[in-house]
């Protein structure tokens, strides 16, 4: 990894090992709330795994803080501006793409602001999101297939969807230029079923 991606790592694995802790949380109680096995988070607290986002997803769910807040410093004033390069690259493709999380809300409703770029050949799988989460996106550049359960559209220069992304997902580039998009995950509720305890049930 990168300097940019350690410190990133870093950070993150900070920020999840500072939260577990101040709910007095073990690995055990935080792997069983995630659905993450141990080893993982272990490599994510000690900085040393390049989680993916679904993996990030599932422990900023768990302790209820949203993705935006394990990736950034927390934000102390009414403004906060990303300069341009200072998103938090949260995925990287086998191609090259990349997906940077530009901006984002705090909880319990959480809106964030994704830049993706998919080289050819690029895909990226996502796993069903909590209820009510939605997704708009707008292709930038080059084409988007996008696949939310069974229905496929592939959308060209300007164009847009919405859709619910409480069910499986993706976005692939299938031709032989890269693309680019923005988009937009609003999430509900963050942190709204979050208790002092996981559940032993």
């Amino acid at each position: 990894m990168d300097n940019r991606a350690n410190e990133l790592s870093a950070a993150i694995g900070g920020k999840v090992r500072g939260e577990r802790q101040s709910r007095k949380w073990t690995l055990d109680q935080l792997a069983e709330a995630t659905g993450v096995s141990r080893r993982m988070l272990i490599n994510v607290e000690q900085g040393s795994a390049n989680p993916s986002v679904t993996t990030l997803l599932r422990i900023s769910d768990a302790l209820g803080i949203g993705l935006q807040a394990l990736v950034a410093v927390p934000q102390t004033k009414l403004v906060k501006v990303v300069r341009s390069g200072e998103g938090a690259a949260l995925w990287t493709g086998p191609c090259g793409g990349r997906g940077v999380l530009l901006a984002g809300t705090t909880p319990p409703d959480v809106l964030e602001l994704w830049d993706w770029t998919l080289a050819p050949g690029d895909r990226h799988d996502s796993e069903a999101h909590v209820p009510g989460t939605k997704e708009i996106l707008q292709v930038r550049e080059g084409s988007v297939t996008v696949q939310v359960a069974d229905q496929v559209e592939v959308l060209a220069v300007g164009d847009a969807i919405s859709f619910a992304s409480d069910v499986t997902h993706s976005y692939a580039n299938d031709s032989d230029e890269p693309a680019r998009f923005a988009l937009t995950v609003f999430e509900p509720g963050v942190g709204a079923s979050t208790t002092a305890e996981p559940s032993h049930d």
